[in-house]
């Protein structure tokens, strides 16, 4: 699918511009066209004006000084005009609106009054007229008398101006003629020019000046992804562009020193927490030795074993994505071969799905030992909760999912995302041999996203809940 959109920030600020410049220059193209519409209408009106008065001006004059001044008059005018001079002032009974043309053009009409008026002359009416050159009675007629400009075609697509006014109630009807000048065709062209070069120009002051912005912001953004996988590793980033960019990123790295200190000091105090922990429960250990009651020593050394056993879950959560190192390319098949056979000696019905000679390999860089820990926690739960595990491995959408089936009860919808949350059991009671202390489910999630994965329970349509630990290959 083709994004029209971009998703950058520096693409999205050259679009609007782009954009907002290709609105604003249609306006401005609109508004040139019509401006120069306006002066063309008033040049026309103002000339058929002076057309009519000093059409009527010669008619008098001819009348006066008779039929050899007439003609040598409409010899000397008629000389480089573009209408045939007979054409240019007549008059007439009737106006010259054809059967199949629409009304009188009120505005057209407005402006040749306001130009007579300046002129000097009032009309009793005003009409005007736009037709095709071809499609004038008059000119028709007057092509018809002479083949020569009848040979001329050029004049028959042209647009014609027609312009007629009555002076007085009942009076002849004045008529000029013009040819309306054509719109140039270099104005566009030159529009369209100007466009590109503003866009030019707009656009490479625009680049500079956002790749400035957003080339620290660009580089904040990596870090920060850098930075949620290894938390422990801080390296603090230039201040560079702008002010508020400048401000944003010496924020950033005192947010960085600030947390991995943090995480600095959290990881002091567990350490000291599992020793000072550990110590007096491995002499209290001992010390039960001498307790006379077989029984009563058992059930003590069981609850000293849970406390020690809840303590290494604990400080294994903490210390989960704490330490990028370790990663390795491995074979997952071989890793899931290996865990299952862990299960399988002890007795437990766990069963791996894929047989070897048919699994196809999967090789994805892990830390092998927190990946095998997420197995066994997976698959833990399944055997205590659902009686039986199934495992299976297979590459999905670039990924690595292992799935683990057991046919138990399941879990109640409601309550899945919250069964991922430290300390957080399916079963009732605290006793271990049942449920455990409740971080074996965080503990995996918490593996899944140091790689870059996830965990995903479902329950399934048979019975029983599907565990996916996605890994990206």
């Amino acid at each position: 699918m083709i994004r029209l959109w971009p998703s950058s920030l520096l693409g999205q600020v050259l679009a609007s511009v782009a954009a907002a410049l290709l609105v604003a220059q249609v306006v401005a193209v609109l508004l040139i066209v019509r401006a120069a519409d306006e002066r063309r209408e008033t040049a026309l009106a103002a000339s058929a004006a002076i057309q009519l008065v000093s059409g009527a001006e010669r008619a008098a004059l001819s009348e006066a000084f008779g039929p050899a001044r007439r003609a040598a008059m409409r010899a000397g005018r008629g000389r480089g005009r573009a209408m045939p001079p007979p054409l240019r002032y007549t008059t007439a009974e009737a106006p010259p609106v054809l059967a199949n043309q629409p009304g009188p053009e009120g505005a057209r009409e407005a402006r040749l009054r306001e130009a007579l008026l300046l002129e000097g002359v009032a009309p009793h009416q005003v009409v005007v007229a736009t037709r095709r050159a071809g499609d004038d009675p008059a000119l028709i007629a007057f092509a018809e008398d002479r083949p020569r400009f009848a040979r001329r075609n050029a004049w028959r697509t042209r647009d014609l101006y027609v312009a007629a006014i009555q002076r007085e109630p009942d009076a002849r009807w004045e008529i000029v003629r013009l040819f309306e000048p054509n719109r140039p065709r270099s104005a566009l062209g030159v529009l369209i020019f100007q466009t590109l070069i503003a866009f030019a120009f707009l656009f490479a002051a625009l680049w500079f000046v956002l790749r400035r912005i957003t080339r620290p912001l660009a580089r904040l953004t990596e870090r920060v992804s850098d930075f949620s996988r290894e938390p422990g590793r801080v390296v603090l980033l230039e201040e560079s562009g702008p002010s508020d960019t400048r401000r944003l990123i010496a924020a950033h790295n005192a947010m960085e020193r600030r947390i991995a200190a943090l995480l600095d000091e959290k990881d002091v105090m567990l350490g000291a927490i599992g020793h000072d922990l550990k110590t007096p429960l491995a002499a209290l250990r001992v010390r039960i030795e001498s307790v006379p009651d077989s029984a009563q020593r058992e059930r003590m050394a069981a609850s000293i074993e849970d406390i020690t056993a809840t303590l290494d879950d604990i400080l294994s959560l903490s210390r989960v994505g704490r330490d990028g190192a370790g990663i390795e390319k491995a074979d997952l098949g071989a890793l899931a071969e290996a865990t299952v056979e862990e299960f399988a000696v002890l007795g437990q019905p766990v069963t791996l799905c894929d047989p070897p000679g048919a699994r196809k390999r999967i090789v994805a860089p892990v830390q092998v030992t927190w990946v095998k820990r997420a197995l066994r926690n997976l698959i833990s739960n399944a055997v205590r909760y659902g009686g039986t595990a199934r495992v299976s491995l297979a590459a999905q959408d670039g990924s690595a999912v292992f799935t683990i089936e057991d046919d138990g009860p399941g879990i109640d919808p409601a309550r899945i995302a919250d069964m991922m949350e430290p300390f957080t059991r399916g079963e009732a009671s605290r006793n271990r041999a049942t449920g455990g202390a409740g971080l074996g489910l965080a503990l995996a999630r918490a593996i899944a996203l140091q790689h870059g994965g996830t965990l995903v329970l479902t329950n399934r349509e048979t019975g029983g809940l599907s565990a996916e630990l996605r890994l990206p290959l």
